[in-house]
């Protein structure tokens, strides 16, 4: 990767760290509702193929 004037190497791992650890507990405080968004897509599936 080609290095970028002004970047420091470091507040990009932090800022990358940051950002995983984010989007881990958003799938985290996701994981409760998969059954119900299966349920739904499953009853529309139903319902909609003949």
């Amino acid at each position: 990767m080609a290095r970028v004037a002004g970047r420091n190497v470091a507040i990009s791992w932090i800022a990358g760290v940051l950002c995983t650890g984010v989007v881990g507990a958003l799938i985290w405080f996701a994981i409760p509702i998969m059954p119900a968004v299966a349920s739904l897509v499953g009853d529309t599936l139903r319902s909609t193929l003949p």
